[in-house]
């Protein structure tokens, strides 16, 4: 038997058609029992079958397998389970006769609180604690819940039987056929499913209210949530029958199932989960409430419900071959869900908002410690650490880059022809290009290879000599060290104005194009004060590229006037920006050159753009202090400043018919001001907050600016007067609204006051927050709560690794409270903690965090040495 263990994916002798599976599960005791029976089929000598679980406990007298055309059932004198193989290997007398029997097993095992596998979520209902049932099963954790072969690849069908108390609504992948009712109990049968991997199959038990529609075709579509809470699921309801209409016509499949319903769990890991025609969400993913929802809450349901739905197609009609491909699901998805939002609502400008998308991918992927999006797995426990930036955010923005190279209508009829090619089974990467090298013509494998199968991307250089622009490309590291790697990148660029413009492949290292010749326009230098002929060239037009640009002086000067001018669109804007704080980072150049370039964006009102350089502001702030405390007012003055203009055209209260992007702007200015200290911001916030606090429904604090509220009270909140802390964690209480919870638990730990921080921590990890909400106490810490938060961390480890250890939420513990150091003795201290701590589901992200914070260390040693910053500063504040 032993040859089995090790080994990263199940033996192929022997290959499921179809299971019949029956739980019982306990919700009072939080156990579960069941049988399934498999259909497989035996394609090679073997009298083993190893198939996996985990965290079961297998009837042994139970296991039998029949072969085909037989009525005699064979027992397994062996039955092993190796726990650290999660595989179940049954060892039978002889070899097992070739074709399709019957395996049959009874197991039992337990409602976990882990939130994966069949696990137990808790509810209020009539003041009464209650417990639902719930399945997560991707990336492997079916077998938790029934012994199967887990594997994406090892696609099948299910027929599914739930016996639960008659007063619970049961739910599963698909309609009822049958309910039996007996006693207490009711057994509840549905439709046999067609050909799906493990990793979608889904049950839910509980006691829920649910809103319903139909799509253009009579598909059924429905939202449960708890028990009244229904009003809250009729805008996800509205976003998912239009998406199914509109992924009917965009892929050129109907969906496949008879109904879809989508569901709101209280204690969910993840954002969401496609499962086949039962897709589960946290909270804050499905539901909106009209009066205490907030802009940016409503399209975070609508980009939610958008991914998780085109996954019906993209994932589980057509699945990826092994986790190494997950990124063709992510990726994809998260692209497309871009283009169904964009679709129902245009005025969010959301193709200008993917370049948060764009940005996260780069951010990660400029580490040498990041990955490839195709990347080799070889235990089932690195699987969590790939759901990530790489295979999300990247990989839809080479997606992006892709589609933008070989146009939409190609694009999409060759998207087409790979679904209907691979439905009801599994592709790997290279499938998605020969279909879309056989759409257009182009070679996408060649293309495609060097930006899916090579770790990081480049930033081009470009300089102007004689006339001629030199472009030269290298592997763009955050260290600011020299790294390997070449790709073929389409560049696309203008000059002076959008309607000269060109797209080019750069296939080798460098090259060097006449300006005249290439777009037919001639630059002079930028730099010269005089010179009336002074223009610009923008490389990497609307950002569709994933990578980088450095611009020599002059261009760089010619863009930050274009900039000012706001002759440039927001995303050119948006571009030029990130690449400048990246380089900086970098060090490949100043932050007096960054912060000279962030004052051309005074006059800016985009949200994508302004909403980027806040981020930007609150790490430059960070970063300068610990550079040099003289510094630290001067930078925080000047981003005051700069937010200024925003904040005064949007004032504290919305106005009649302003836009969706508006009101999430507000928010965000509103908070930064208040972070910085800027005192008129904060008492306004104050007196707001004060108001809220006698009447919750005062107009005077809406949901979009209560955030920037709740962070107003916390920088005033101290050791000695913590009534504006205590007043929050009371409407905390009080609320039973979690988009109001995370928004409460985000704001708390920003205090300056390290002993408030130290409270909140505490708080974070009482009864009072779901285990799933905990990472948002983490976000924000503030620059003072560094340290206390870090010896937090070291003390409280043992039970955070004992409560969060099974699944990815641990990963953010560490990047939360790791990363934002700068110093190269943390560093250490951080790598001798973990030396004896870690785990193989965080390896990956320990050693990105130290990364971090390694290079955060160089650039304040580098910041140290910039002569004139602090005089630079206050130049720039005055003007």
């Amino acid at each position: 038997m032993d040859q089995f263990k090790g080994q990263p994916r199940l033996p192929k002798f022997a290959v499921p058609k179809r299971y019949d599976l029956r739980l019982n599960p306990d919700l009072t005791a939080c156990t579960f029992s069941g049988t399934v029976s498999i259909d497989l089929d035996i394609v090679a000598d073997t009298r083993f079958i190893v198939l996996n679980a985990a965290d079961l406990s297998v009837n042994d007298a139970s296991v039998s397998f029949t072969p085909p055309a037989s009525s005699k059932a064979l027992a397994a004198p062996k039955v092993s389970l190796f726990e650290e193989d999660e595989i179940l290997v049954l060892e039978f007398g002889e070899n097992l006769p070739h074709g399709v029997g019957v395996l049959k097993l009874g197991f039992t095992g337990v409602l976990n609180d882990k939130m994966k596998g069949f696990y137990r979520s808790t509810y209020e209902h009539n003041g009464e604690k209650k417990n639902m049932a719930v399945t997560q099963f991707e990336p492997a954790d079916a077998r938790r819940c029934f012994p199967c072969w887990d594997e994406p690849a090892c696609k099948a069908t299910f027929k599914i039987t739930l016996e639960v108390p008659t007063e619970l609504v049961a739910l599963s992948n698909m309609p009822v056929v049958e309910e039996k009712v007996n006693g207490a109990l009711k057994v509840v049968s549905y439709q046999e499913t067609p050909i799906m991997s493990t990793y979608l199959v889904a049950f839910v038990v509980g006691l829920f209210d649910y809103v319903e529609d139909h799509t253009s075709d009579g598909i059924k579509v429905r939202v449960y949530c708890q028990v009244g809470k229904a009003d809250q699921g009729k805008f996800a309801l509205h976003v998912g029958a239009k998406t199914l209409d509109l992924f009917k016509e965009y892929f050129a499949v109907p969906y496949p199932l008879p109904k879809m319903d989508m569901i709101a769990i209280p204690d969910f890991a993840a954002g969401a989960m496609e499962n086949y025609g039962l897709v589960t969400y946290r909270e804050t993913a499905l539901l909106y409430d009209e009066q205490h929802s907030a802009a940016s809450n409503k399209q975070r349901v609508a980009t939610v419900v958008a991914h998780e739905l085109a996954h019906q197609w993209f994932g589980n009609l057509v699945t990826m071959e092994w986790w190494t491909h997950l990124w063709l699901n992510e990726g994809f998805a998260t692209w497309v869900s871009y283009l169904a939002t964009d679709s129902l609502f245009p005025e969010w400008k959301i193709w200008t908002q993917f370049l948060d998308e764009s940005t996260e991918g780069l951010r990660l992927d400029g580490l040498e410690e990041s990955h490839p999006i195709e990347v080799e797995v070889n235990h089932a426990a690195e699987i969590d650490e790939i759901f990530d930036a790489i295979s999300y955010r990247k990989g839809a923005s080479v997606i992006r880059m892709l589609q933008s190279y070989l146009g939409a209508e190609v694009f999409q009829k060759s998207l087409a022809a790979y679904i209907k090619n691979h439905a009801y089974s599994n592709a790997k990467t290279e499938d998605l290009w020969n279909a879309l090298e056989k759409g257009s013509g182009e070679p996408v494998n060649k293309l495609m290879s060097s930006w899916t199968k090579q770790i990081g991307y480049p930033v081009v250089s470009a300089k102007l000599k004689d006339g001629k622009l030199e472009l030269e490309q290298s592997r763009f590291l955050s260290s600011g060290s020299p790294g390997e790697g070449e790709w073929i990148v389409p560049v696309t660029l203008c000059c002076g104005s959008y309607d000269k413009r060109k797209n080019f492949l750069l296939e080798s290292k460098s090259g060097a194009y006449d300006l005249k010749e290439l777009v037919g326009c001639s630059i002079a230098d930028c730099s010269d004060k005089n010179s009336a002929t002074c223009s610009w060239i923008k490389i990497n037009v609307d950002q569709a590229g994933f990578y980088r640009v450095k611009y020599d002086d002059s261009l760089a000067a010619g863009l930050r006037k274009a900039t000012e001018s706001q002759s440039l669109s927001a995303i050119d804007r948006y571009g030029i920006l990130d690449d400048s704080f990246a380089l900086s980072m970098a060090r490949q150049q100043s932050l007096a050159s960054l912060l000279t370039l962030t004052s051309a964006y005074k006059k800016e009102l985009d949200y994508t753009v302004l909403s980027n350089l806040i981020a930007i502001s609150y790490k430059v702030v960070k970063i300068g202090a610990d550079a040099s405390q003289e510094l630290i007012s001067g930078i925080k003055q000047f981003f005051i400043g700069v937010f200024q203009f925003a904040a005064g055209k949007l004032g504290w209260d919305p106005k009649q018919g302003e836009s969706h992007l508006d009101a999430m702007l507000r928010g965000e200015v509103l908070t930064v001001l208040a972070v910085f200290g800027h005192d008129e911001t904060l008492n306004e916030a104050i007196r707001r907050f004060d108001a809220f606090l006698a009447d919750r429904n005062t107009s005077l604090l809406p949901p979009d600016i209560r955030r920037a509220a709740y962070v107003a009270v916390m920088q005033r909140a101290n050791k000695s007067d913590k009534s504006g802390y205590e007043s929050l964690l009371k409407v905390y209480r009080e609320t039973d609204l979690s988009q109001e919870k995370t928004r409460i638990l985000g704001s708390l730990a920003c205090c300056p006051d390290p002993a408030i921080v130290v409270d909140v921590l505490n708080f974070v990890l009482s009864d009072e927050v779901r285990n799933q909400d905990a990472v948002y106490g983490l976000s924000g810490v503030s620059w003072e709560g560094r340290e206390v938060a870090w010896k937090w961390l070291k003390e409280k480890w043992e039970y955070i690794g004992d409560t969060w250890g099974s699944g990815f939420l641990l990963t953010r513990f560490i990047s939360a409270v790791v990363s934002p150091f700068a110093s190269f003795e943390k560093a250490k201290e951080v790598e001798e903690f973990f030396a004896t701590r870690s785990k193989p589901s965080m390896a990956r992200t320990l050693k990105q965090s130290i990364e971090r914070v390694h290079i955060n260390a160089n650039w304040v040693e580098s910041i140290r040495k910039e002569e004139n910053l602090t005089q630079l500063v206050a130049q720039l504040s005055r003007n």
